[in-house]
């Protein structure tokens, strides 16, 4: 079973990502970026062949403004369905989020308030209840799992291949993610709580993931998540 994952630099050098699935039924949209971002993504698609009609579903990791801030817009434009977990509905219905600092570049960036900014509220079409949701009842490959830490409703799409889009269960590289030391895994800049992330990756990695694919940085192989849930354990 083929699946093409197209990563969409919705920020340069990673910083920021959304990200094409496409496989047997269709093409994923998995998170919208910023919002504004609908320029960047009908490039990616054009640039694969697709249009908007070519969406058949938006997935939302989380609720957050950089990964959801554009998702009412796209479902407009695609007429695709929007996923996420009724965890996240708050947010994504324009809650301010919970934000706890894993570094120093988290404290500063929280004085930015741009994490918390409004962005056009997003109702889910699917909202998803349980732990995992077979996208074969859609016509489309892969399982949405409830993959919580970063935030409580934290979602991520497993694949049959291996590849998981983990959203930002984990970040790579420096400052918001992507940029220099992309290899090297590193907490995102907020994080509810690090020990139930690392539950939720040790999941992951029981179920077979070989490849994480990440909201800010990466990709990520197995070995480094493995080794990131060890620190988390830690902290």
């Amino acid at each position: 079973m083929h699946f093409s994952i197209r990563t969409i630099p919705i920020l340069p050098w990673g910083m920021l990502n959304a990200f094409l699935v496409t496989g047997p039924g269709g093409t994923i949209l998995v998170d919208t970026g910023l919002p504004g971002s609908e320029r960047t993504i009908d490039r990616a698609l054009q640039a694969e062949g697709l249009g908007w009609q070519d969406i058949k579903l938006i997935i939302l990791t989380h609720g957050h403004i950089d990964h959801a801030g554009s998702a009412a817009n796209i479902r407009r434009l695609s007429g695709a369905q929007v996923l996420y977990h009724a965890a996240e509905t708050d947010y994504c219905m324009g809650k301010k989020p919970i934000l706890r600092p894993t570094r120093l570049f988290g404290r500063l960036f929280r004085l930015t308030g741009a994490i918390e900014r409004p962005f056009p509220p997003v109702t889910a079409d699917i909202a998803v209840e349980g732990k995992t949701f077979d996208l074969e009842t859609l016509g489309l490959s892969g399982t949405v799992l409830h993959t919580p830490g970063h935030t409580t409703g934290s979602v991520s799409l497993m694949l049959p291949s291996g590849d998981v889009l983990a959203g930002d269960l984990a970040a790579s590289g420096i400052l918001l993610g992507g940029i220099a030391l992309r290899g090297r895994p590193e907490r995102p800049p907020f994080e509810e709580d690090p020990r139930i992330v690392a539950g939720s990756l040790e999941e992951l990695l029981s179920a077979g993931a070989v490849r994480f694919h990440l909201g800010h940085g990466g990709p990520l192989g197995a070995k480094a998540i493995a080794n990131h849930v060890r620190r988390l354990k830690r902290s």
